[in-house]
């Protein structure tokens, strides 16, 4: 479906040289007496390259067509990550490397958002905290706690996040997927 570039916005997923890219960010710029234009950087879905590309608000942008699924993450085997649709029961995989490092926050049976582009899985939406158990910290000397210092520890999926000297091995923490950082404890 084509849109004008106008109306591109961040997370869209396009088409661009015959290539599945997503919107990072766009940003319009109007410089002096000269057209607007909508300066926008995109992420290639196939290799994961980020690049910018400028477009005049009127040019035509192809958009892609894209379900949304609500899917349950099963397991990871070799280079693939299995989800199933919580509806259909259907069973689907999708290549580890699309997700990158967000398969640091995949948790077996967590539900979430699983984009689809013609029937192959392209992408996830995570839900913006996770809860992960620590398995690897640092002990704490006594004394440590009242200075507001921070140590890093390893989480469960392998996720390594600076948090405060009370954490230990065991606990389980909430963290952003966002931005990978170090939200709360969580009660036991």
């Amino acid at each position: 479906m084509a849109i004008t570039a106008n109306d591109l916005r961040k997370g869209m997923v396009i088409i661009y040289n015959g290539e599945l890219c997503q919107v990072i960010d766009v940003e319009f710029v109007r410089p002096g007496n000269w057209r607007a234009m909508a300066q926008a950087k995109l992420k290639s879905l196939k290799s994961g390259s980020i690049f910018m590309q400028r477009y005049q608000t009127t040019e035509k942008v192809d958009e892609a067509t894209v379900e949304t699924r609500q899917m349950q993450y099963l397991y990871s085997s070799d280079n693939f990550l299995h989800f199933m649709d919580t509806q259909s029961y259907e069973q689907m995989e999708m290549e580890l490397d699309i997700l990158g490092d967000q398969t640091k926050f995949l948790k077996e049976q967590m539900e979430l958002y699983v984009k689809v582009y013609e029937g192959k899985a392209i992408g996830v939406e995570l839900p913006p905290s996770v809860e992960l158990e620590v398995i690897e910290a640092p002990p704490n000397v006594k004394g440590n706690s009242a200075s507001g210092t921070n140590k890093p520890v390893v989480c469960a999926g392998g996720h390594v996040v600076t948090v405060p000297m009370f954490i230990e091995a065991g606990e389980v923490i909430r963290v952003d997927t966002r931005t990978g950082e170090y939200l709360e404890r969580m009660k036991k």
